[in-house]
C-alpha cells in the first residue's frame, strides 16, 4: 500500500494522530461491513455506529475501558432497534459495530501505554503480518491438504502451519529486540494470536461467501476494501487485548508483553 508509511508513521507518533487513524478506519470497516449485509436503512445505521465509535474512543481519554464498551453496546441496542430486513439481519448489522470496535479499543488502549504501547502495537503487526505473508508462500510451496475448501479454497494445511510457526517467530523477535525479557515465555501467547488472526481470516471468507459478495469494498485498487487487509489483525487484536486485560487490567500492553 502507498499508504504504509504513513500509517506506520502514525502508528509511531501516537497521541491524537493516531487515533484518528484508528477511528477513521473502524469507521470504514463498519461502512464496508453494513454494506457486505446490504444494511437498511444504511444511512441511519452508519451515523448510530459511527457516533458509538468516536465516543468509545474519546471515552477511553478519560473513562475506563468498561465505560467506553458500555457506549458500544448502547450503539448496537440502537442498531438493533433501527435495522429494517428481519431477525436475521438484525445481529448482523449490531456485529458491524462490535467488529469494528473489535479494532477501534484494543489498538487505541495498548498503544496508550506509556511505557510498551508501541512495542505492543509492533508485535502485533509482526505477527500479523508475518502470518498471512509466510501462510500465502508456505501454502503455494507445499501445497497439501485444503483447511477449508467451502469457505476458501485457496487456503491449505501447510500454509496454516507456515503462517503460525513464523508468526510465532516474529513475534518473539520483536519482544527480544524491545530488549523485554520474555521471548520465549511469551511464544504461546504469539502462536494463539497467528492461529486467531488466521480465524478472523476465514471468519470474513465465511461472511463474504454468506452475502454473495467477492470483496469487501473497492477501496485498495486490486486488493478490495479495508476489512479484506485487516480481517486478521482486527481478531488479533481483540484476542491481544482480552490477554493483557485478564492478566494486567491496569497495563494490558504490559500483561500482553511480559510472562
Amino acid at each position: 500500500m502507498a499508504l504504509a508509511p504513513l500509517v506506520l508513521f502514525l502508528c509511531w507518533w501516537g497521541g491524537w494522530p493516531y487515533m484518528a487513524l484508528v477511528v477513521a478506519t473502524s469507521l470504514i470497516v463498519l461502512w464496508e461491513w453494513l454494506g457486505i449485509i446490504a444494511a437498511r436503512p444504511k444511512p441511519a445505521l452508519v451515523a448510530i455506529g459511527g457516533a458509538a465509535l468516536v465516543v468509545a474512543s474519546l471515552m477511553l481519554v478519560i473513562r475506563p475501558v468498561s465505560a467506553a464498551a458500555a457506549v458500544l453496546l448502547v450503539g448496537m441496542v440502537l442498531m438493533a432497534l433501527v435495522a429494517r430486513g428481519g431477525r436475521q439481519l438484525r445481529p448482523w448489522a449490531t456485529g458491524g459495530l462490535f467488529y469494528a470496535g473489535a479494532l477501534a479499543l484494543p489498538a487505541l488502549i495498548l498503544r496508550a501505554d506509556t511505557h510498551v504501547g508501541l512495542v505492543t502495537l509492533i508485535w502485533l503487526l509482526a505477527v500479523v503480518w508475518s502470518t498471512d505473508i509466510a501462510a500465502y508462500f508456505c501454502g503455494r510451496l507445499l501445497r497439501g491438504p485444503r483447511l477449508w475448501p467451502r469457505v476458501s479454497p485457496n487456503k491449505t494445511w501447510s500454509g496454516a502451519l507456515g503462517g503460525a510457526l513464523f508468526g510465532t517467530l516474529a513475534g518473539m523477535l520483536t519482544i527480544y529486540l524491545a530488549g523485554l525479557p520474555s521471548a520465549l515465555l511469551a511464544a504461546p501467547v504469539a502462536l494463539l494470536a497467528s492461529a486467531v488472526s488466521q480465524v478472523g481470516d476465514l471468519f470474513e471468507s465465511s461472511m463474504k461467501r454468506r452475502f454473495g459478495v467477492k470483496d469487501s469494498g473497492s477501496l485498495i485498487p486490486g486488493h478490495g476494501g479495508l476489512m479484506d487487509r485487516l480481517d486478521g489483525l482486527i481478531t488479533a487484536a481483540l484476542f491481544a487485548l482480552l490477554v493483557g486485560l485478564v492478566r494486567d487490567p491496569d497495563a494490558p500492553a504490559l500483561g500482553l508483553l511480559l510472562w
